[in-house]
Protein backbone atom coordinates (compact mmCIF):
# COMPACT_ATOMS: atom_id res chain seq x y z
CA UNK A 1 0.00 0.00 0.00
CA UNK A 2 1.03 3.56 -1.13
CA UNK A 3 1.69 5.88 2.05
CA UNK A 4 1.69 9.96 1.25
CA UNK A 5 2.75 12.76 3.15
CA UNK A 6 1.21 15.95 1.93
CA UNK A 7 2.28 19.55 3.20
CA UNK A 8 2.60 22.99 2.22
CA UNK A 9 -1.70 24.37 1.94
CA UNK A 10 -2.97 26.83 3.24
CA UNK A 11 -3.59 29.96 3.29
CA UNK A 12 -2.56 32.56 0.77
CA UNK A 13 -3.50 36.28 -0.61
CA UNK A 14 -4.94 36.61 -3.97
CA UNK A 15 -1.77 36.74 -6.32
CA UNK A 16 0.50 34.66 -3.44
CA UNK A 17 2.60 32.04 -3.53
CA UNK A 18 2.43 28.37 -2.00
CA UNK A 19 5.13 25.65 -1.74
CA UNK A 20 3.36 22.15 -1.97
CA UNK A 21 5.13 18.65 -1.15
CA UNK A 22 4.25 15.43 -1.01
CA UNK A 23 6.54 12.22 -0.28
CA UNK A 24 5.58 8.74 -0.79
CA UNK A 25 6.35 5.44 -0.02
CA UNK A 26 5.50 1.48 -0.17
CA UNK A 27 5.10 1.87 -4.19
CA UNK A 28 8.22 -0.65 -4.80
CA UNK A 29 9.12 0.94 -8.17
CA UNK A 30 11.78 2.98 -9.70
CA UNK A 31 9.95 4.10 -12.59
CA UNK A 32 6.73 5.93 -11.61
CA UNK A 33 4.98 9.46 -12.55
CA UNK A 34 4.16 11.90 -9.73
CA UNK A 35 1.37 15.20 -10.43
CA UNK A 36 -0.98 16.75 -8.70
CA UNK A 37 -4.24 16.76 -9.39
CA UNK A 38 -7.38 19.29 -8.14
CA UNK A 39 -10.76 19.00 -7.00
CA UNK A 40 -13.20 21.17 -9.19
CA UNK A 41 -16.57 22.59 -7.71
CA UNK A 42 -17.84 19.69 -9.11
CA UNK A 43 -16.48 17.05 -7.19
CA UNK A 44 -14.30 16.15 -10.34
CA UNK A 45 -10.71 15.53 -10.42
CA UNK A 46 -8.58 17.92 -12.48
CA UNK A 47 -5.14 17.12 -14.05
CA UNK A 48 -2.84 20.14 -12.83
CA UNK A 49 0.71 18.94 -13.18
CA UNK A 50 2.67 15.91 -13.34
CA UNK A 51 6.66 15.12 -13.70
CA UNK A 52 8.45 11.82 -14.86
CA UNK A 53 10.45 9.30 -13.49
CA UNK A 54 13.60 11.55 -15.41
CA UNK A 55 12.14 14.71 -14.74
CA UNK A 56 9.64 15.85 -17.41
CA UNK A 57 7.09 17.85 -16.77
CA UNK A 58 3.77 18.63 -18.10
CA UNK A 59 1.21 21.23 -17.18
CA UNK A 60 -2.33 22.27 -17.40
CA UNK A 61 -2.94 24.96 -19.94
CA UNK A 62 -5.10 27.47 -17.72
CA UNK A 63 -2.00 26.96 -15.36
CA UNK A 64 1.01 27.31 -17.34
CA UNK A 65 3.60 29.88 -16.56
CA UNK A 66 2.47 30.20 -13.29
CA UNK A 67 3.71 26.70 -11.82
CA UNK A 68 6.59 25.21 -11.17
CA UNK A 69 6.85 21.22 -10.47
CA UNK A 70 10.21 18.71 -9.41
CA UNK A 71 11.03 16.09 -7.55
CA UNK A 72 13.39 14.00 -5.85
CA UNK A 73 13.37 10.42 -6.81
CA UNK A 74 15.94 9.53 -4.27
CA UNK A 75 13.68 11.05 -1.46
CA UNK A 76 10.13 9.81 -3.14
CA UNK A 77 9.15 13.66 -3.12
CA UNK A 78 7.18 16.03 -5.57
CA UNK A 79 7.00 19.95 -4.84
CA UNK A 80 4.61 22.18 -6.48
CA UNK A 81 5.64 25.70 -6.94
CA UNK A 82 2.16 28.15 -7.13
CA UNK A 83 2.11 31.90 -8.00
CA UNK A 84 0.07 34.47 -8.91
CA UNK A 85 -2.79 32.15 -7.42
CA UNK A 86 -6.80 32.98 -8.26
CA UNK A 87 -9.53 32.96 -5.50
CA UNK A 88 -10.79 31.13 -7.84
CA UNK A 89 -8.48 28.69 -7.48
CA UNK A 90 -9.42 27.37 -3.91
CA UNK A 91 -9.40 23.82 -3.42
CA UNK A 92 -8.32 20.27 -2.11
CA UNK A 93 -5.33 19.31 -4.25
CA UNK A 94 -4.27 15.92 -4.45
CA UNK A 95 -0.69 13.79 -4.43
CA UNK A 96 -0.73 10.83 -7.44
CA UNK A 97 1.26 8.32 -8.06
CA UNK A 98 1.10 6.48 -11.30
CA UNK A 99 3.10 2.90 -12.02
CA UNK A 100 2.45 1.97 -15.64
CA UNK A 101 0.88 -0.66 -16.19
CA UNK A 102 0.68 -1.69 -12.44
CA UNK A 103 -1.39 1.15 -10.08
CA UNK A 104 -2.54 4.62 -9.58
CA UNK A 105 -2.57 5.67 -5.89
CA UNK A 106 -3.90 8.91 -4.37
CA UNK A 107 -2.92 11.05 -1.01
CA UNK A 108 -5.85 11.83 0.90
CA UNK A 109 -5.55 15.79 -0.37
CA UNK A 110 -4.21 19.07 1.34
CA UNK A 111 -6.13 22.46 0.99
CA UNK A 112 -5.67 25.84 -0.85
CA UNK A 113 -7.34 28.22 0.26
CA UNK A 114 -6.77 31.36 -2.07
CA UNK A 115 -8.74 34.62 0.15
CA UNK A 116 -8.07 38.06 1.55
Amino acid sequence: QVQFVESGGGLAQPGGSLRLSCTVSGHNSNFYIMGWYRQTPTNTREFVADISTLGTPMYADPVKGRLSISRDSAKGTTCLQTDRLKPEETSLCYCKVEVSGYSNSWGRGTPVLVAS
